[in-house]
Protein backbone atom coordinates (compact mmCIF):
# COMPACT_ATOMS: atom_id res chain seq x y z
CA UNK A 1 0.00 0.00 0.00
CA UNK A 2 2.49 2.55 0.56
CA UNK A 3 3.93 2.12 -2.80
CA UNK A 4 0.37 3.12 -4.49
CA UNK A 5 0.52 6.66 -6.03
CA UNK A 6 -1.75 8.83 -4.05
CA UNK A 7 0.19 11.85 -5.23
CA UNK A 8 -1.70 11.18 -8.97
CA UNK A 9 -4.61 12.61 -9.02
CA UNK A 10 -5.60 12.48 -12.54
CA UNK A 11 -8.78 10.76 -11.48
CA UNK A 12 -9.92 13.29 -9.29
CA UNK A 13 -9.97 15.84 -11.87
CA UNK A 14 -11.76 13.41 -13.94
CA UNK A 15 -14.40 13.12 -11.67
CA UNK A 16 -14.57 17.03 -11.63
CA UNK A 17 -14.37 17.72 -15.09
CA UNK A 18 -17.30 19.21 -16.57
CA UNK A 19 -19.33 19.83 -13.37
CA UNK A 20 -22.65 21.58 -14.20
CA UNK A 21 -24.00 21.66 -10.73
CA UNK A 22 -24.85 20.10 -7.63
CA UNK A 23 -28.01 18.89 -5.82
CA UNK A 24 -28.28 20.69 -2.83
CA UNK A 25 -29.59 19.33 -0.35
CA UNK A 26 -28.58 16.14 -1.71
CA UNK A 27 -31.43 14.07 -0.48
CA UNK A 28 -34.76 12.44 -1.86
CA UNK A 29 -37.74 11.41 -0.45
CA UNK A 30 -40.19 8.91 -1.26
CA UNK A 31 -43.74 10.46 -1.62
CA UNK A 32 -44.56 9.29 1.90
CA UNK A 33 -41.29 11.64 3.15
CA UNK A 34 -39.00 8.63 3.93
CA UNK A 35 -36.05 9.53 2.89
CA UNK A 36 -34.37 6.99 0.08
CA UNK A 37 -31.38 8.48 -0.68
CA UNK A 38 -28.98 10.93 1.46
CA UNK A 39 -25.49 11.52 -0.49
CA UNK A 40 -24.93 14.69 2.13
CA UNK A 41 -24.38 11.64 4.98
CA UNK A 42 -21.25 10.99 3.79
CA UNK A 43 -19.73 14.11 4.06
CA UNK A 44 -16.94 12.92 6.96
CA UNK A 45 -15.11 12.04 3.90
CA UNK A 46 -14.27 15.47 3.21
CA UNK A 47 -11.62 14.49 6.43
CA UNK A 48 -7.96 12.65 6.00
CA UNK A 49 -8.31 8.80 6.23
CA UNK A 50 -8.98 7.78 9.52
CA UNK A 51 -7.39 4.52 11.20
CA UNK A 52 -10.58 2.80 10.80
CA UNK A 53 -10.31 2.86 6.90
CA UNK A 54 -8.20 1.62 4.58
CA UNK A 55 -6.41 4.70 2.60
CA UNK A 56 -7.17 2.85 -0.95
CA UNK A 57 -10.88 2.79 -0.16
CA UNK A 58 -11.23 6.01 1.30
CA UNK A 59 -9.53 7.58 -1.34
CA UNK A 60 -12.13 5.58 -3.75
CA UNK A 61 -15.11 6.62 -1.77
CA UNK A 62 -13.73 10.05 -1.96
CA UNK A 63 -14.10 10.25 -5.58
CA UNK A 64 -17.37 7.71 -5.55
CA UNK A 65 -19.27 10.29 -3.40
CA UNK A 66 -19.09 13.72 -6.13
CA UNK A 67 -22.67 14.39 -6.98
CA UNK A 68 -24.28 16.42 -9.43
CA UNK A 69 -24.92 16.96 -13.13
CA UNK A 70 -21.38 16.75 -15.12
CA UNK A 71 -20.77 17.70 -18.95
CA UNK A 72 -19.53 14.51 -20.41
CA UNK A 73 -18.88 15.85 -23.75
CA UNK A 74 -21.48 18.13 -26.42
CA UNK A 75 -25.05 16.98 -26.02
CA UNK A 76 -23.70 14.37 -23.90
CA UNK A 77 -24.52 14.43 -19.37
CA UNK A 78 -24.19 12.59 -16.33
CA UNK A 79 -25.82 12.99 -13.14
CA UNK A 80 -23.52 11.10 -10.84
CA UNK A 81 -23.74 10.67 -6.57
CA UNK A 82 -27.63 10.25 -6.65
CA UNK A 83 -27.59 6.28 -6.65
CA UNK A 84 -25.49 3.70 -6.85
CA UNK A 85 -25.10 3.81 -10.63
CA UNK A 86 -25.23 6.75 -12.68
CA UNK A 87 -27.97 8.64 -15.09
CA UNK A 88 -26.66 9.68 -18.46
CA UNK A 89 -28.45 11.96 -20.41
CA UNK A 90 -28.03 12.51 -24.52
CA UNK A 91 -29.36 15.22 -26.35
CA UNK A 92 -31.75 14.64 -29.36
CA UNK A 93 -33.27 16.82 -32.29
CA UNK A 94 -36.36 16.91 -29.85
CA UNK A 95 -35.48 15.57 -26.41
CA UNK A 96 -33.28 13.66 -24.49
CA UNK A 97 -32.05 10.00 -25.00
CA UNK A 98 -31.86 8.13 -20.77
CA UNK A 99 -28.87 5.72 -20.30
CA UNK A 100 -29.53 3.50 -16.98
CA UNK A 101 -32.44 5.60 -14.74
CA UNK A 102 -30.81 4.22 -11.81
CA UNK A 103 -32.42 2.15 -8.92
CA UNK A 104 -35.64 4.06 -7.60
CA UNK A 105 -38.05 5.93 -9.21
CA UNK A 106 -37.64 8.83 -6.75
CA UNK A 107 -33.92 9.53 -7.36
CA UNK A 108 -34.10 8.97 -11.19
CA UNK A 109 -37.00 11.56 -10.89
CA UNK A 110 -34.62 14.04 -9.05
CA UNK A 111 -31.73 13.02 -11.69
CA UNK A 112 -34.21 14.30 -14.43
CA UNK A 113 -35.18 17.80 -12.40
CA UNK A 114 -31.50 18.77 -12.20
CA UNK A 115 -30.53 18.10 -15.45
CA UNK A 116 -33.64 20.14 -16.52
CA UNK A 117 -33.07 22.80 -14.32
CA UNK A 118 -29.64 23.10 -16.30
CA UNK A 119 -30.49 22.38 -19.97
CA UNK A 120 -34.22 22.82 -20.43
CA UNK A 121 -37.16 21.08 -19.85
CA UNK A 122 -37.07 18.66 -23.02
CA UNK A 123 -38.92 15.58 -23.33
CA UNK A 124 -37.38 12.26 -22.94
CA UNK A 125 -37.33 11.07 -26.32
CA UNK A 126 -35.65 7.03 -25.55
CA UNK A 127 -34.07 5.49 -23.07
CA UNK A 128 -31.17 2.81 -22.99
CA UNK A 129 -30.71 -0.06 -20.51
CA UNK A 130 -26.85 -1.52 -20.81
CA UNK A 131 -27.73 -4.63 -19.08
CA UNK A 132 -30.33 -6.80 -16.59
CA UNK A 133 -28.94 -5.73 -13.34
CA UNK A 134 -31.83 -3.71 -11.47
CA UNK A 135 -29.36 -0.61 -10.74
CA UNK A 136 -29.93 0.44 -14.23
CA UNK A 137 -33.46 -0.07 -14.67
CA UNK A 138 -35.11 0.38 -11.78
CA UNK A 139 -35.76 3.70 -12.15
CA UNK A 140 -37.42 3.72 -15.32
CA UNK A 141 -40.76 4.90 -13.98
CA UNK A 142 -39.23 8.09 -12.68
CA UNK A 143 -38.59 9.75 -15.96
CA UNK A 144 -40.94 7.90 -18.46
CA UNK A 145 -44.47 6.65 -18.63
CA UNK A 146 -43.03 3.78 -21.49
CA UNK A 147 -44.37 5.33 -24.14
CA UNK A 148 -41.00 6.03 -25.91
CA UNK A 149 -38.07 3.81 -27.71
CA UNK A 150 -36.71 1.67 -25.19
CA UNK A 151 -33.54 -0.30 -26.30
CA UNK A 152 -31.40 -3.20 -24.56
CA UNK A 153 -29.76 -6.61 -25.35
CA UNK A 154 -31.62 -9.60 -26.27
CA UNK A 155 -32.01 -11.54 -23.00
CA UNK A 156 -32.46 -8.46 -21.30
CA UNK A 157 -35.74 -9.56 -19.75
CA UNK A 158 -35.26 -13.07 -19.20
CA UNK A 159 -32.19 -12.54 -17.02
CA UNK A 160 -33.62 -9.13 -15.53
CA UNK A 161 -36.36 -10.83 -13.78
CA UNK A 162 -34.96 -14.30 -13.07
CA UNK A 163 -31.93 -13.05 -11.11
CA UNK A 164 -34.71 -10.96 -9.07
CA UNK A 165 -37.36 -13.30 -8.68
CA UNK A 166 -35.67 -16.92 -8.51
CA UNK A 167 -33.31 -16.20 -6.17
CA UNK A 168 -34.04 -12.72 -5.41
CA UNK A 169 -34.72 -13.19 -1.66
CA UNK A 170 -31.81 -15.10 -0.73
CA UNK A 171 -29.52 -12.22 -2.90
CA UNK A 172 -31.68 -9.28 -1.44
CA UNK A 173 -31.05 -10.37 1.98
CA UNK A 174 -27.17 -10.85 1.04
CA UNK A 175 -27.16 -7.60 -0.24
CA UNK A 176 -28.00 -6.20 3.15
CA UNK A 177 -24.53 -6.96 4.00
CA UNK A 178 -22.58 -6.36 0.58
CA UNK A 179 -23.93 -2.86 0.36
CA UNK A 180 -24.02 -1.92 4.51
CA UNK A 181 -27.65 0.13 4.30
CA UNK A 182 -28.07 -0.27 7.69
CA UNK A 183 -24.54 0.51 9.28
CA UNK A 184 -23.77 4.25 10.39
CA UNK A 185 -22.62 6.64 7.94
CA UNK A 186 -19.21 7.07 9.55
CA UNK A 187 -15.84 6.73 9.39
CA UNK A 188 -15.88 3.63 11.79
CA UNK A 189 -19.29 2.15 9.42
CA UNK A 190 -20.22 2.55 5.98
CA UNK A 191 -17.97 4.56 3.53
CA UNK A 192 -18.42 2.96 0.58
CA UNK A 193 -19.30 0.08 -1.52
CA UNK A 194 -16.24 1.09 -4.04
CA UNK A 195 -18.47 0.91 -7.33
CA UNK A 196 -20.55 3.64 -5.56
CA UNK A 197 -22.03 4.62 -1.97
CA UNK A 198 -24.85 2.28 -1.42
CA UNK A 199 -27.93 1.79 -3.11
CA UNK A 200 -31.51 3.54 -2.99
CA UNK A 201 -34.12 2.30 -1.05
CA UNK A 202 -37.09 3.64 -2.79
CA UNK A 203 -39.24 2.64 -5.23
CA UNK A 204 -38.33 -0.13 -7.77
CA UNK A 205 -40.17 -0.49 -11.25
CA UNK A 206 -39.43 -2.22 -15.07
CA UNK A 207 -41.11 -0.88 -17.99
CA UNK A 208 -40.10 -3.90 -21.24
CA UNK A 209 -37.69 -2.61 -23.77
CA UNK A 210 -39.33 -2.23 -27.17
CA UNK A 211 -36.15 -2.67 -29.45
CA UNK A 212 -33.89 -5.27 -28.78
CA UNK A 213 -29.74 -5.19 -30.01
CA UNK A 214 -29.28 -8.65 -31.12
CA UNK A 215 -25.86 -8.40 -32.88
CA UNK A 216 -22.42 -6.23 -32.80
CA UNK A 217 -22.72 -4.30 -35.49
CA UNK A 218 -26.40 -3.15 -35.11
CA UNK A 219 -27.11 0.85 -35.38
CA UNK A 220 -30.14 2.35 -34.46
CA UNK A 221 -31.31 5.78 -34.53
CA UNK A 222 -32.98 7.54 -31.86
CA UNK A 223 -34.46 11.40 -31.65
CA UNK A 224 -31.99 12.09 -34.58
CA UNK A 225 -28.93 10.14 -32.43
CA UNK A 226 -26.72 7.39 -34.20
CA UNK A 227 -25.79 4.62 -32.27
CA UNK A 228 -23.65 1.86 -32.72
CA UNK A 229 -23.78 -1.26 -30.31
CA UNK A 230 -21.38 -3.86 -29.29
CA UNK A 231 -22.64 -7.22 -27.49
CA UNK A 232 -21.35 -8.63 -24.31
CA UNK A 233 -23.34 -11.19 -22.88
CA UNK A 234 -21.86 -12.82 -20.24
CA UNK A 235 -19.73 -10.53 -18.81
CA UNK A 236 -20.87 -8.58 -15.97
CA UNK A 237 -24.61 -9.63 -16.76
CA UNK A 238 -25.67 -11.82 -18.70
CA UNK A 239 -27.35 -9.53 -20.80
CA UNK A 240 -25.18 -6.51 -21.44
CA UNK A 241 -23.82 -4.02 -24.29
CA UNK A 242 -21.12 -1.40 -24.80
CA UNK A 243 -21.95 1.23 -27.68
CA UNK A 244 -21.05 4.14 -29.14
CA UNK A 245 -22.18 7.63 -30.35
CA UNK A 246 -20.27 8.46 -33.72
CA UNK A 247 -21.93 11.85 -33.78
CA UNK A 248 -20.25 12.62 -30.73
CA UNK A 249 -17.14 10.25 -30.98
CA UNK A 250 -18.19 9.04 -27.24
CA UNK A 251 -17.97 5.42 -26.22
CA UNK A 252 -20.43 4.39 -23.78
CA UNK A 253 -19.10 0.95 -21.78
CA UNK A 254 -21.77 -0.06 -19.88
CA UNK A 255 -20.17 -1.80 -16.50
CA UNK A 256 -17.99 -3.75 -18.32
CA UNK A 257 -14.98 -1.01 -17.64
CA UNK A 258 -15.38 0.87 -14.51
CA UNK A 259 -12.20 2.45 -11.96
CA UNK A 260 -12.21 -0.76 -10.01
CA UNK A 261 -11.95 -4.28 -10.70
CA UNK A 262 -15.45 -5.75 -10.87
CA UNK A 263 -16.87 -9.07 -9.49
CA UNK A 264 -16.53 -12.33 -11.29
CA UNK A 265 -18.98 -13.78 -8.07
CA UNK A 266 -20.52 -10.68 -6.58
CA UNK A 267 -20.80 -11.65 -3.04
CA UNK A 268 -24.63 -10.68 -2.59
CA UNK A 269 -24.97 -14.18 -5.34
CA UNK A 270 -25.14 -14.61 -8.95
CA UNK A 271 -24.24 -16.69 -11.91
CA UNK A 272 -20.02 -16.70 -12.46
CA UNK A 273 -19.09 -14.81 -14.68
CA UNK A 274 -16.91 -15.17 -17.49
CA UNK A 275 -13.62 -13.67 -17.51
CA UNK A 276 -12.21 -14.95 -20.39
CA UNK A 277 -15.19 -13.22 -22.78
CA UNK A 278 -14.75 -10.60 -20.53
CA UNK A 279 -11.35 -10.01 -21.81
CA UNK A 280 -11.76 -10.59 -24.81
CA UNK A 281 -15.01 -8.02 -25.72
CA UNK A 282 -13.06 -5.35 -24.17
CA UNK A 283 -10.15 -6.32 -26.71
CA UNK A 284 -13.15 -6.15 -29.45
CA UNK A 285 -14.37 -2.65 -27.97
CA UNK A 286 -10.90 -1.58 -28.42
CA UNK A 287 -10.46 -2.65 -32.04
CA UNK A 288 -14.36 -1.19 -32.92
CA UNK A 289 -14.35 1.89 -31.31
CA UNK A 290 -10.81 2.67 -29.50
CA UNK A 291 -9.11 5.20 -32.55
CA UNK A 292 -12.89 7.13 -32.95
CA UNK A 293 -13.50 7.66 -29.33
CA UNK A 294 -12.15 10.86 -27.72
CA UNK A 295 -14.32 9.99 -24.34
CA UNK A 296 -15.39 6.55 -22.54
CA UNK A 297 -17.99 6.90 -19.89
CA UNK A 298 -19.84 4.21 -17.66
CA UNK A 299 -22.81 3.69 -15.56
CA UNK A 300 -20.38 4.14 -12.82
CA UNK A 301 -17.78 5.93 -11.59
CA UNK A 302 -16.47 8.58 -13.83
CA UNK A 303 -15.34 9.45 -17.29
CA UNK A 304 -12.05 8.94 -19.40
CA UNK A 305 -10.51 11.42 -22.07
CA UNK A 306 -8.31 11.29 -24.79
CA UNK A 307 -7.95 7.96 -27.43
CA UNK A 308 -4.84 7.01 -26.16
CA UNK A 309 -6.25 7.23 -22.20
CA UNK A 310 -9.04 5.48 -23.66
CA UNK A 311 -7.66 2.60 -24.91
CA UNK A 312 -4.56 2.48 -22.14
CA UNK A 313 -7.79 2.21 -19.70
CA UNK A 314 -9.50 -0.75 -21.38
CA UNK A 315 -6.55 -2.47 -22.15
CA UNK A 316 -5.08 -2.72 -18.69
CA UNK A 317 -9.09 -3.72 -17.87
CA UNK A 318 -8.83 -6.54 -20.35
CA UNK A 319 -5.16 -7.46 -18.93
CA UNK A 320 -6.37 -7.55 -15.64
CA UNK A 321 -9.37 -10.24 -16.61
CA UNK A 322 -7.53 -12.22 -18.84
CA UNK A 323 -4.72 -12.23 -16.41
CA UNK A 324 -6.94 -13.60 -13.33
CA UNK A 325 -8.43 -16.65 -15.73
CA UNK A 326 -5.38 -17.85 -17.42
CA UNK A 327 -3.13 -18.11 -14.10
CA UNK A 328 -6.27 -19.52 -12.16
CA UNK A 329 -6.11 -21.96 -14.85
CA UNK A 330 -2.69 -22.32 -14.77
CA UNK A 331 -2.61 -22.65 -10.67
CA UNK A 332 -5.69 -25.17 -11.14
CA UNK A 333 -3.91 -27.26 -13.61
CA UNK A 334 -0.88 -27.29 -11.43
CA UNK A 335 -3.45 -28.74 -8.64
CA UNK A 336 -4.04 -25.90 -6.54
CA UNK A 337 -7.21 -25.27 -4.86
CA UNK A 338 -9.30 -22.03 -5.42
CA UNK A 339 -8.52 -20.58 -1.93
CA UNK A 340 -4.87 -21.65 -2.33
CA UNK A 341 -4.52 -19.87 -5.64
CA UNK A 342 -6.21 -16.69 -4.17
CA UNK A 343 -3.36 -16.62 -1.50
CA UNK A 344 -0.41 -17.22 -4.19
CA UNK A 345 -1.34 -15.07 -6.99
CA UNK A 346 0.41 -12.00 -7.58
CA UNK A 347 -0.81 -9.33 -9.78
CA UNK A 348 1.25 -7.86 -12.26
CA UNK A 349 3.33 -4.78 -11.21
CA UNK A 350 2.03 -2.48 -13.73
CA UNK A 351 -1.56 -3.29 -12.79
CA UNK A 352 -0.77 -3.02 -9.42
CA UNK A 353 -0.21 0.87 -9.78
CA UNK A 354 -3.26 1.28 -11.92
CA UNK A 355 -6.00 2.62 -9.51
CA UNK A 356 -8.82 1.69 -11.28
CA UNK A 357 -7.70 -2.42 -11.54
CA UNK A 358 -7.74 -2.53 -7.16
CA UNK A 359 -10.18 -4.78 -5.57
CA UNK A 360 -13.07 -1.78 -4.23
CA UNK A 361 -15.84 -3.92 -5.42
CA UNK A 362 -14.88 -7.25 -6.66
CA UNK A 363 -11.34 -8.65 -5.13
CA UNK A 364 -8.36 -10.54 -6.56
CA UNK A 365 -9.25 -12.98 -3.82
CA UNK A 366 -12.79 -14.10 -4.23
CA UNK A 367 -12.56 -13.63 -8.35
CA UNK A 368 -10.20 -16.05 -8.50
CA UNK A 369 -12.48 -18.67 -6.17
CA UNK A 370 -14.97 -17.89 -8.62
CA UNK A 371 -12.83 -18.79 -11.56
CA UNK A 372 -12.06 -21.77 -9.82
CA UNK A 373 -16.10 -22.76 -9.24
CA UNK A 374 -17.17 -21.83 -12.91
CA UNK A 375 -14.53 -24.61 -14.17
CA UNK A 376 -14.35 -27.09 -11.25
CA UNK A 377 -17.16 -26.47 -8.53
CA UNK A 378 -17.91 -26.42 -4.82
CA UNK A 379 -15.55 -29.34 -4.65
CA UNK A 380 -11.65 -29.39 -5.06
CA UNK A 381 -11.25 -33.09 -5.31
CA UNK A 382 -10.35 -33.97 -1.75
CA UNK A 383 -12.54 -36.69 -0.38
CA UNK A 384 -12.17 -35.33 3.09
CA UNK A 385 -14.62 -32.44 1.86
CA UNK A 386 -16.75 -34.60 0.36
CA UNK A 387 -19.34 -35.08 2.62
CA UNK A 388 -18.25 -32.65 5.45
CA UNK A 389 -20.71 -32.18 8.60
CA UNK A 390 -23.17 -28.83 8.11
CA UNK A 391 -21.83 -25.70 9.81
CA UNK A 392 -23.94 -26.40 13.29
CA UNK A 393 -22.69 -29.57 13.77
CA UNK A 394 -19.14 -29.24 12.60
CA UNK A 395 -19.30 -26.52 14.94
CA UNK A 396 -20.22 -28.55 17.68
CA UNK A 397 -17.51 -30.90 16.98
CA UNK A 398 -14.76 -28.56 16.77
CA UNK A 399 -15.24 -26.75 20.29
CA UNK A 400 -15.71 -30.12 21.55
CA UNK A 401 -12.11 -30.82 20.39
CA UNK A 402 -11.02 -27.75 21.65
CA UNK A 403 -11.57 -28.14 24.80
CA UNK A 404 -14.82 -26.25 25.38
CA UNK A 405 -16.37 -22.78 24.63
CA UNK A 406 -14.56 -21.23 27.26
CA UNK A 407 -11.15 -22.93 25.84
CA UNK A 408 -12.11 -21.89 22.06
CA UNK A 409 -12.58 -18.59 23.73
CA UNK A 410 -9.09 -18.23 25.03
CA UNK A 411 -7.34 -19.62 21.64
CA UNK A 412 -9.33 -17.11 19.93
CA UNK A 413 -8.42 -14.45 21.56
CA UNK A 414 -5.03 -14.99 21.57
CA UNK A 415 -4.93 -15.17 17.64
CA UNK A 416 -6.87 -11.92 17.97
CA UNK A 417 -3.98 -10.70 20.48
CA UNK A 418 -1.32 -11.93 17.54
CA UNK A 419 -3.19 -10.12 14.75
CA UNK A 420 -4.68 -13.22 13.33
CA UNK A 421 -7.54 -11.91 12.43
CA UNK A 422 -8.75 -14.62 10.26
CA UNK A 423 -8.35 -17.24 12.30
CA UNK A 424 -10.10 -16.42 15.29
CA UNK A 425 -12.81 -15.38 13.17
CA UNK A 426 -13.05 -19.51 12.43
CA UNK A 427 -12.48 -20.05 15.49
CA UNK A 428 -15.29 -17.62 17.23
CA UNK A 429 -17.54 -18.40 14.58
CA UNK A 430 -17.65 -22.13 15.54
CA UNK A 431 -18.42 -21.20 18.81
CA UNK A 432 -21.50 -18.98 18.10
CA UNK A 433 -22.78 -21.73 15.71
CA UNK A 434 -22.26 -24.17 18.15
CA UNK A 435 -23.62 -22.18 20.96
CA UNK A 436 -25.71 -19.49 19.60
CA UNK A 437 -26.60 -18.06 23.21
CA UNK A 438 -22.43 -17.65 24.32
CA UNK A 439 -22.79 -13.66 24.48
CA UNK A 440 -18.76 -13.54 25.27
CA UNK A 441 -17.98 -15.68 21.76
CA UNK A 442 -20.68 -12.93 19.65
CA UNK A 443 -19.12 -10.18 21.20
CA UNK A 444 -15.51 -11.48 20.64
CA UNK A 445 -16.11 -12.16 17.31
CA UNK A 446 -17.99 -8.96 16.65
CA UNK A 447 -15.21 -6.90 17.68
CA UNK A 448 -12.61 -9.27 15.51
CA UNK A 449 -14.86 -8.51 12.46
CA UNK A 450 -14.94 -4.69 13.35
CA UNK A 451 -11.29 -4.96 12.67
CA UNK A 452 -11.22 -7.02 9.62
CA UNK A 453 -13.55 -4.50 8.19
CA UNK A 454 -11.74 -1.21 9.12
CA UNK A 455 -8.86 -2.97 7.40
CA UNK A 456 -10.74 -4.16 3.93
CA UNK A 457 -9.83 -2.36 0.50
CA UNK A 458 -12.58 -3.91 -0.93
CA UNK A 459 -15.85 -1.84 0.27
CA UNK A 460 -18.38 -5.03 0.02
CA UNK A 461 -15.70 -6.88 2.49
CA UNK A 462 -15.80 -4.25 4.60
CA UNK A 463 -19.63 -4.23 4.89
CA UNK A 464 -20.04 -8.04 5.28
CA UNK A 465 -17.87 -7.80 8.22
CA UNK A 466 -18.90 -4.59 9.87
CA UNK A 467 -23.25 -5.85 8.92
CA UNK A 468 -21.43 -9.26 10.67
CA UNK A 469 -20.52 -7.28 13.59
CA UNK A 470 -23.98 -5.40 13.57
CA UNK A 471 -26.40 -8.65 13.75
CA UNK A 472 -24.16 -10.92 15.88
CA UNK A 473 -24.98 -7.74 18.81
CA UNK A 474 -28.54 -6.31 17.75
CA UNK A 475 -29.72 -9.33 15.56
CA UNK A 476 -30.73 -9.78 12.07
CA UNK A 477 -32.17 -6.63 9.47
CA UNK A 478 -35.13 -7.02 7.09
CA UNK A 479 -34.12 -5.47 3.52
CA UNK A 480 -35.96 -2.66 2.86
CA UNK A 481 -35.19 -2.63 -1.03
CA UNK A 482 -37.96 -4.73 -3.06
CA UNK A 483 -36.92 -6.38 -5.83
CA UNK A 484 -39.95 -8.35 -6.22
CA UNK A 485 -42.35 -5.75 -7.25
CA UNK A 486 -45.79 -5.19 -9.12
CA UNK A 487 -43.64 -4.42 -12.41
CA UNK A 488 -41.29 -7.17 -11.72
CA UNK A 489 -43.88 -9.97 -11.73
CA UNK A 490 -46.02 -8.39 -14.18
CA UNK A 491 -43.00 -8.70 -16.67
CA UNK A 492 -42.38 -12.41 -15.60
CA UNK A 493 -43.22 -15.26 -18.94
CA UNK A 494 -45.85 -17.42 -18.63
CA UNK A 495 -42.77 -20.23 -17.95
CA UNK A 496 -41.41 -17.89 -15.29
CA UNK A 497 -44.25 -17.78 -13.40
CA UNK A 498 -44.53 -21.20 -13.34
CA UNK A 499 -41.03 -21.55 -12.26
CA UNK A 500 -41.44 -19.38 -9.54
CA UNK A 501 -43.67 -21.47 -8.34
CA UNK A 502 -42.20 -24.48 -8.53
CA UNK A 503 -38.98 -23.46 -6.52
CA UNK A 504 -41.62 -22.41 -3.69
CA UNK A 505 -43.26 -26.11 -3.24
CA UNK A 506 -42.63 -27.70 0.01
CA UNK A 507 -41.10 -31.24 -1.09
CA UNK A 508 -42.02 -33.42 1.63
CA UNK A 509 -45.64 -31.87 2.02
CA UNK A 510 -46.34 -32.33 -1.44
CA UNK A 511 -44.62 -35.51 -1.88
CA UNK A 512 -48.27 -37.28 -1.60
CA UNK A 513 -50.04 -34.78 -3.45
CA UNK A 514 -50.58 -35.42 -7.67
CA UNK A 515 -52.42 -32.42 -9.61
CA UNK A 516 -52.96 -32.01 -13.46
CA UNK A 517 -53.99 -28.52 -14.21
CA UNK A 518 -54.11 -27.18 -17.95
CA UNK A 519 -53.70 -23.46 -18.65
CA UNK A 520 -54.84 -22.24 -21.58
CA UNK A 521 -53.67 -17.94 -21.17
CA UNK A 522 -56.17 -16.52 -23.76
CA UNK A 523 -53.99 -13.02 -24.16
CA UNK A 524 -50.63 -14.69 -25.09
CA UNK A 525 -52.29 -17.16 -27.18
CA UNK A 526 -50.11 -19.64 -25.14
CA UNK A 527 -51.27 -23.59 -23.76
CA UNK A 528 -49.52 -25.32 -20.36
CA UNK A 529 -50.16 -28.20 -18.79
CA UNK A 530 -48.14 -28.38 -14.64
CA UNK A 531 -48.30 -31.56 -12.77
CA UNK A 532 -47.51 -31.97 -9.10
CA UNK A 533 -45.86 -35.14 -9.14
CA UNK A 534 -43.69 -36.34 -5.81
CA UNK A 535 -43.18 -33.22 -4.44
CA UNK A 536 -42.08 -31.54 -8.03
CA UNK A 537 -43.80 -29.04 -10.21
CA UNK A 538 -43.47 -29.67 -13.86
CA UNK A 539 -44.79 -27.40 -16.72
CA UNK A 540 -45.60 -28.70 -20.24
CA UNK A 541 -45.80 -26.54 -23.14
CA UNK A 542 -48.51 -27.11 -25.78
CA UNK A 543 -49.13 -30.29 -24.31
CA UNK A 544 -51.11 -33.17 -26.31
CA UNK A 545 -54.78 -33.56 -25.09
CA UNK A 546 -55.12 -35.47 -21.78
CA UNK A 547 -57.26 -35.54 -18.53
CA UNK A 548 -56.77 -32.76 -16.00
CA UNK A 549 -57.97 -32.51 -12.63
CA UNK A 550 -58.64 -28.89 -13.85
CA UNK A 551 -58.70 -26.55 -16.93
CA UNK A 552 -59.03 -23.02 -17.06
CA UNK A 553 -59.17 -20.53 -19.57
CA UNK A 554 -57.53 -17.00 -18.61
CA UNK A 555 -55.62 -14.34 -19.04
CA UNK A 556 -52.09 -14.11 -17.82
CA UNK A 557 -52.88 -11.09 -15.03
CA UNK A 558 -55.99 -13.52 -13.52
CA UNK A 559 -53.03 -15.91 -13.59
CA UNK A 560 -50.84 -14.05 -11.87
CA UNK A 561 -53.83 -12.98 -9.41
CA UNK A 562 -54.99 -17.04 -9.11
CA UNK A 563 -51.40 -18.15 -7.89
CA UNK A 564 -51.08 -15.14 -5.59
CA UNK A 565 -54.16 -16.29 -3.91
CA UNK A 566 -56.21 -12.94 -4.84
CA UNK A 567 -60.10 -12.33 -5.97
CA UNK A 568 -60.10 -12.76 -9.77
CA UNK A 569 -63.54 -13.07 -10.57
CA UNK A 570 -65.21 -15.76 -12.66
CA UNK A 571 -62.54 -17.44 -14.79
CA UNK A 572 -63.70 -20.33 -17.43
CA UNK A 573 -62.70 -23.60 -16.30
CA UNK A 574 -63.58 -27.41 -16.65
CA UNK A 575 -63.21 -29.24 -12.93
CA UNK A 576 -62.37 -28.98 -9.25
CA UNK A 577 -61.39 -25.24 -8.69
CA UNK A 578 -60.37 -26.21 -5.23
CA UNK A 579 -57.60 -28.36 -6.74
CA UNK A 580 -55.42 -24.48 -6.99
CA UNK A 581 -55.86 -24.41 -2.77
CA UNK A 582 -54.58 -28.17 -2.63
CA UNK A 583 -51.32 -26.38 -4.78
CA UNK A 584 -51.10 -23.38 -2.68
CA UNK A 585 -51.11 -25.41 0.48
CA UNK A 586 -48.03 -27.07 -0.33
CA UNK A 587 -45.91 -23.57 -1.42
CA UNK A 588 -43.14 -22.04 0.56
CA UNK A 589 -43.36 -18.41 1.59
CA UNK A 590 -39.38 -16.93 1.80
CA UNK A 591 -38.21 -14.86 4.46
CA UNK A 592 -36.25 -11.51 3.67
CA UNK A 593 -34.50 -12.34 7.08
CA UNK A 594 -32.77 -15.06 7.63
CA UNK A 595 -29.86 -15.42 9.76
CA UNK A 596 -26.24 -15.43 8.35
CA UNK A 597 -23.71 -14.68 11.22
CA UNK A 598 -25.60 -17.26 14.08
CA UNK A 599 -27.19 -20.74 12.79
Amino acid sequence: MADLPFDDVVDFENADRGFVAALSPCVVRAADGRVVWDNDSYDFLKGECPDTAHPSLWRQAQLCVKQGLYEVTEGIYQVRGLDLSNMTFVEGDTGVIVIDPLISTECAAAALKLYREQRGDRPVTGMIYTHSHGDHFGGAKGVTDGNIPILAPVGFMEHAVSENVYAGVAMTRRAVYMYGPALPRSAEGQISSGLGMTTSMGTTSLIPPTIDITRTGQEETIDGVKIVFQLTPGTEAPAEMNFYFPQRRALCMAENATHNQHNILTLRGAVVRDTRIWSRYLTEAIALFGDKSEVAFASHHWPTWGQENIVAFLSQQRDMYAYLHDQTLRMMNLGHTGPEIAEMIEMPPALEQAWHTHGYYGSVSHNVKAIYQRYLGWFDGNPAHLWQHPPVEAAKRYVECLGGAVAAISFARGYKDKGDLRFAAELLNHVVFADPGNGEAKNLLADVYTELGHGAENGPWRNFYLMGALELREGPVAADLDMGTPDMIAALSVEQVFDSIAIRVNGPKAWDTRLVVDWEVTDLGERYRTMLTNGAFIQEPDPKPGQADLSLKLTKLQLLGLLAGKDVGEVEHEGDMRVLGRLTAVLDTATADFAIVTP
